[in-house]
């Protein structure tokens, strides 16, 4: 297990942990939360030995392998499949030593070993993994350099996980997934063999996948068991208890001292009223429970336009001459929430492009309000902000007109105080880097609000004022997000982005999430199974690679068997040196015996590839 105990850690001059202690399970799957800023990626370097403690220690138990995303894979030659195989190290260094071994006991350990770690279907499952974070089987045999850094974040994220480390470490692993990947590692997560530790402000994340919380808080961790709702709750109860403690404690205090103010100088009641006086002293007191500075969003309120807003028929859009999607007709009012739902690459960001000016129609009729306003927010905005000027220069350059007080007011809106308005952006953290963003997209008052991925970077309270924010708002919203807590809150539409079109999706999100997690899992029935269909082409990739190892193998273990064989062959060596024969017959014994174990895999390698039709 994972023990914490008593440890301190400061960082110029100010501390994040004072005293604090936890013990992690062995096996459990637990969710390190706190507020921005609190110390949770500290925590992480601490674990990982990257940073040295002022005081207290760490202990893991010995030889544990320690695994997390700590950034993203090169831009290199290599194929994501054989970047992500090359994430298991043991497997990586027995397969090379494979290669150049030529001693039989040696070859037979290594075979043996390989065996034993599962080496031979480390494709299909590098290759799984991969398809789980939104890589086709095509993709997985490009090159890292071809991907963005937010696709190779993914890549990296694979590489992790395919080397199931005794303790992995995820840092906000969502950040650059989209819904469908979010839902694939939620479930992956949920059935991750070892201990887990993941930071994250993802409700639905941390209602399904953990079953533990690690709560930083005044420097302190303190652990509880069950999901995050759970731990919401018992949180609750025990400030509600604290401050009713308190309460209590402060109405007899002002009793026992009224006590003293109204007798102390009368000498019939001095000795009671000295008594008090030391009650008084001795009193520990309960404080009250602090509440944090309420985050919160205020989004500017736009006029009301006639209805629709947009309306389009019959519409094709895509770039050049390659049609994304066609036979697109929406209509959008100004009180819609619509969620877009689709996996990646089937065009929710050339819908998003569209609808917000930013692309034009290739062919159909497209209307919209002339007096409409849209304020659009993705992920890469955040990005894009001068790092060398603040807040308040950003607004400046929008507003010149207006005077640096209203300014302020509006930063102030979007919780960044007096502290973060003149500091520049480049040391702002993530999450308020998001709420600049935010507030330069619905600065114009925007009857349309398009959102990609509004919440990363955002913690748990930010995500709850956004929603606060997003329902009051009384412009239409359109939301891309894997934060399924957020769009369970605010959408009331869905449209489903698939096969080139756009159409509603007439189920809940429920549905939704379940359609997709069928989708990876083999179906179960009791009725009589039909004819099996011809595998995919992903899964014969992965079988023939797997045969081909075999076959490798066996290759190897023959040629070994052929040079024993004439060496056992040789008459001097029974007359002239009999210990040394019988040491080259066991060596041959031993080959024998790892030649039929790589023989029996490489025939079932084979039947499987013959049942899958390949």
């Amino acid at each position: 297990m994972l023990r914490i105990t008593d440890i301190s850690y400061s960082i110029e001059g100010r501390p994040l942990f004072e005293g604090a202690s936890a013990t992690i399970p062995t096996g459990h799957k637990v969710g390190l939360i706190g507020r921005n800023g609190a110390g949770k990626t500290t925590l992480f370097k601490l674990i990982r030995g990257e940073l040295h403690l002022d005081g207290g220690k760490i202990e893991l138990p010995a030889r544990a392998r320690i695994g997390g995303v700590a950034q993203e894979v090169p831009g290199n030659e290599v194929s994501l499949l054989d970047t992500v195989l090359a994430a298991d190290i043991e497997r990586a260094e027995l397969l090379a030593e494979a290669e150049t071994a030529t001693d039989p006991t040696r070859i037979a350990d290594i075979q043996t070993r390989l065996t034993d770690i599962d080496a031979w279907s480390a494709e299909g499952r590098a290759s799984s993994i991969l398809k789980g974070l939104g890589f086709d089987a095509e993709e997985q045999l490009m090159p890292c350099s071809a991907f963005s850094g937010g696709w190779r974040m993914r890549v990296a994220l694979a590489a992790v996980l395919f080397s199931q480390p005794d303790y992995l470490l995820l840092d906000e692993p969502t950040n650059y997934l989209d819904l469908e990947g979010a839902l694939w590692l939620e479930s992956y997560l949920a059935k991750y063999p070892h201990t887990v530790l993941i930071i994250s402000h993802d409700r639905e994340l941390l209602n399904r996948a953990v079953g533990a919380i690690l709560h930083l808080e005044n420097r302190q961790l303190t652990y509880y068991t069950g999901p995050y709702d759970q731990f919401a709750r018992q949180r609750a109860e025990q400030r509600a208890v604290q401050a009713a403690q308190a309460k209590k404690q402060d109405a007899r205090r002002a009793h026992l001292q009224a006590f003293v103010d109204r007798f102390k100088a009368k000498a019939s009641k001095a000795k009671q009223a000295q008594s008090r006086v030391k009650m008084l002293e001795k009193m520990e007191t309960i404080r009250a429970p602090e509440d944090a500075a309420r985050t919160v969003f205020t989004f500017p309120e736009p006029e009301e336009l006639s209805p629709p807003i947009i309306a389009t028929e019959g519409v094709a859009c895509g770039y050049g001459d390659s049609v994304i999607l066609k036979n697109l007709n929406l209509r959008i009012d100004q009180d819609d929430r619509i969620a877009l739902l689709g996996k990646n690459g089937q065009g929710k960001s050339t819908l998003s492009k569209l609808l917000s000016g930013r692309l034009e129609a290739m062919s159909g009729k497209m209307q919209s309000s002339s007096k409409l306003r849209i304020g659009f927010f993705a992920q890469h905005q955040v990005d894009e902000l001068y790092v060398d000027e603040s807040p308040l220069q950003h607004l400046l350059r929008e507003r010149p007109g207006e005077g640096q007080s209203k300014l302020r007011a509006r930063l102030a809106s979007f919780g960044l105080g007096p502290d973060q308005a003149e500091t520049a952006v480049g040391r702002l953290s993530g999450g308020q880097k998001a709420r600049l963003s935010l507030l330069l997209a619905t600065l114009p008052a925007p009857h349309l609000l398009i959102l990609d991925e509004p919440t990363n970077h955002l913690d748990i309270e930010s995500r709850e004022a956004l929603v606060e924010a997003l329902t009051a708002y009384s412009g239409a919203v359109i939301l891309v997000s894997h934060d399924m807590h957020l769009l369970s809150m605010v959408a009331d539409r869905l449209w489903l982005v698939k096969d080139g079109t756009v159409r509603p999706y007439e189920d809940d999100l429920a549905s939704y999430r379940k359609m997709l997690l069928q989708s990876d899992a083999p179906a179960k029935s009791d009725k009589p199974k039909p004819a099996p269909k011809r595998a995919s082409r992903d899964d014969i990739l992965a079988l023939r690679a797997e045969v081909r190892k075999c076959e490798e193998r066996v290759t190897k273990l023959t040629d070994m068997e052929g040079k024993l064989t004439k060496k056992l062959a040789d008459p001097t060596l029974y007359e002239d040196r009999k210990d040394e024969a019988v040491v080259w017959q066991k060596k041959y014994a031993e080959l024998r015996e790892a030649m039929e174990r790589a023989e029996t895999m490489w025939e079932k390698a084979l039947e499987k590839l013959e049942k899958a039709g390949g």
